[in-house]
């Protein structure tokens, strides 16, 4: 199955370089040869079918596939220049930098306060006044400040789906991370919930790299700048969102993205 070579993007703007790479759990392999540079401050957006790799890769790039059983990887992913891989790396440092959003948001049991300043706690901060100045600010960049800075002692389950994830946001932002990862963040949303999530990712990406996983791909092309198709393990095609979705190189993509299949 023939791919495009990784688009070519400056090596000053790279954040994440990812050279064959090759993932298995037990003897499957799932993800097979990937070569891609992800720019630094933009977003780039995963598509492809249920079951063909986005999720897998995604949590390659901060070392959650570590989490399960049997898994096996192989080539490098670079961070900043830095394999993250590499024996003297602590992973805890890669989550720090690199930071998640799951599909359904899971917030804690505790006031949407403390969901913020958990992450800070467990790193060591003790200052209060330090701690609810960075929990006010997480709030507010992710565009939910407003919505509850009245109720912030109260339980965040009791929060929206919607306002739910943007806690998450919010909770992932606390810790400084320089990379979001964003797993299909709006697929349980309703159109204005979504709306409010692609609005915050568009103002997030100028402070934050961002790689989201989306089957919407109308939502891909509304907020990303770059697309990267995924089929059956494999990275098919990427390039700048406007060229994937107008005029793709390979047939493959174009029938994956005209419905033909998929």
């Amino acid at each position: 199955m023939r791919t495009t070579s990784p688009l070519q993007i400056p090596s000053e703007e790279v954040k994440i370089s990812v050279r064959n790479l090759n993932f298995y759990y037990d003897e499957t392999k799932a993800l097979d040869d990937m070569n891609i540079d992800i720019p630094n401050h933009q977003v780039t957006a995963f598509i492809g079918p249920s079951g063909c790799g986005k999720s897998t890769f995604l949590r390659c790039l901060n070392r959650m596939n570590e989490t399960i059983r049997g898994t096996r990887i192989e080539g490098t992913i670079l961070l900043d220049g830095t394999d993250i891989y590499a024996p003297e790396v602590d992973v805890v440092d890669v989550r720090r930098r690199v930071g998640m959003v799951f599909q359904k948001s899971n917030p804690f049991p505790k006031s949407i306060f403390e969901n913020v300043a958990y992450g800070l706690r467990i790193n060591g901060l003790k200052d209060k006044r330090k701690i609810a100045e960075i929990v006010e600010q997480s709030l507010v960049d992710a565009a939910i400040w407003e919505e509850v800075k009245d109720r912030l002692f109260e339980s965040a389950m009791g929060l929206s789906g919607g306002q739910q994830q943007r806690l998450c946001i919010a909770r992932a932002l606390a810790i400084k991370p320089e990379v979001i990862l964003m797993d299909e963040p709006a697929s349980a949303l309703d159109p204005i919930a979504t709306q409010k999530i692609e609005d915050l990712i568009q103002k997030l990406k100028k402070n934050y790299t961002i790689v989201i996983v989306t089957h919407n791909m109308q939502q891909a092309a509304r907020v990303s700048d770059i697309t990267a198709f995924f089929y059956l393990g494999k990275l098919i095609e990427v390039n700048e969102t406007g060229i994937i979705f107008t005029r793709p190189r390979l047939q493959q993509t174009e029938d994956y993205i005209t419905g033909r299949f998929g």
